[in-house]
């Protein structure tokens, strides 16, 4: 249970239509793009967080009686779509937080953004001048790999998972149950793209050579073989390991992923995962 003071924690949400812009960041600039197709794939967090907020008990309406700030952008999405270009999500950002007085009164101290893919808060080009000083929820902790300086602190930002299909992380009723380990086939897997990674063309090669302990099939993004996401989830369970190394940038989905499809609730040597570390380690 939430302590006495904790649980006295008012959180405001802005409105789309509450400030000129905001509703670009989370519609694209027609305003054609749906809260549906920004739910969907591991930047599903930018949607559901939102969604969260708005049922929340610790939701105020009253600005004076917040003590957080919440502010919506689907702009991963948005940018995915086509909807926004970087130069556009960047424009419309300054302009937004111009107009936003509770921002400058703080410094964006106690203003929360979302930023649910590998580049962080990098989606705005300008954030080191305006969201320096503000909280930002990314799956990304280490970004320093393709820019000059990262976007994440650890005393002000928070580790968040990407989103996992919601039909695996209920507990009683998911699409795919785990397996126990005697009964599955392989003792490790990888299920991603090699995205010409040294580490990850390495393991490819590996399960070439050892077909019978290592899986890692050529995975089809689109067309008829493309492979479905029960079908993912049931290759994921057949090994004893589940091999998550480094892509674009040092998080996976897969890892979060494998925690659905495991034996117990968190065994630690059963996920391997390079350059990922949690504060439970």
């Amino acid at each position: 249970r939430l302590s006495a003071a904790a649980d006295h924690l008012r959180v405001y949400v802005y409105a789309e239509d509450e400030v000129d812009g905001l509703r670009a960041l989370l519609r694209g600039r027609d305003g054609a793009v749906s809260a549906a197709t920004c739910l969907k794939g591991q930047w599903g967090t930018q949607v559901k967080i939102h969604q969260l907020l708005l049922r929340s008990r610790y939701r105020t309406l009253d600005k004076d009686e917040a003590h957080l700030f919440f502010v919506p952008s689907y702009v991963k999405c948005v940018r995915m779509t086509g909807a926004l270009t970087d130069k556009e999500i960047n424009q419309t950002y300054v302009k937004v937080l111009s107009q936003m007085s509770y921002f400058r009164r703080s410094g964006g101290r106690d203003h929360i953004f979302v930023f649910p893919s590998g580049a962080g808060a990098h989606l705005f080009r300008s954030w080191a001048t305006f969201l320096n000083r503000s909280i930002i929820l990314t799956p990304e902790g280490d970004r320093t790999d393709k820019r000059g300086i990262s976007a994440f602190n650890t005393w002000k930002d928070i580790i968040i998972p990407g989103n996992v299909d919601d039909s695996m992380v209920k507990p009683d009723a998911r699409a795919v149950q785990p397996i126990p380990l005697t009964k599955r086939k392989y003792l490790a897997n990888f299920l991603g793209r090699a995205q010409g990674k040294v580490g990850r063309l390495k393991l490819v090669e590996l399960a070439k050579q050892y077909p019978d302990k290592l899986e890692s099939p050529e995975l089809k993004l689109s067309g008829p073989d493309k492979l479905g996401r029960v079908d993912y989830f049931k290759h994921l369970r057949n090994a004893k390991f589940c091999l998550a190394p480094r892509g674009e940038s040092s998080w996976t989905l897969r890892f979060y992923e494998s925690f659905f499809v495991v034996s117990s609730p968190f065994p630690p040597k059963k996920i391997l995962s390079a350059y990922l570390h949690l504060a439970s380690n």
